[in-house]
């Protein structure tokens, strides 16, 4: 990612409220400790609601209820394979979003 700003023509400088409102829930959804943790996890690898549970020793209460948000927000899609639902980014935009986030939290 660089830090130029794409061509926009001054038509695009004003963002409609449907917009906003998706940016300011995605900033909201990246703002949650917790959420961070469950991202960061999924983009190494699919998992299920008792592995999400089990590796960053979290209820599987706050996980499924975690995972609804971000659901909601398509920042994350699922499978079902029998009885179990795993879970994977939907979202590489916001994955590469998050992944530069830690880059530069990474840096001295």
């Amino acid at each position: 990612m660089d830090n130029e700003r794409p061509n926009l023509t001054e038509d695009d400088t004003e963002l409609d409220e449907e917009t906003l409102f998706i940016v300011s829930q995605t900033f909201k959804a990246l703002g949650d400790p917790t959420r961070i943790r469950i991202l960061n996890l999924l983009a190494e690898r699919e998992c299920a609601v008792s592995e999400i549970s089990d590796t960053l020793h979290l209820s599987q209460s706050t996980v499924s209820h975690q995972l609804r948000f971000l659901k909601n927000l398509r920042l994350v899609k699922f499978r079902r394979a029998g009885t179990s639902i795993y879970y994977s980014p939907d979202d590489q935009h916001v994955m590469a979003l998050l992944h530069q986030a830690i880059h530069h939290a990474c840096h001295d």
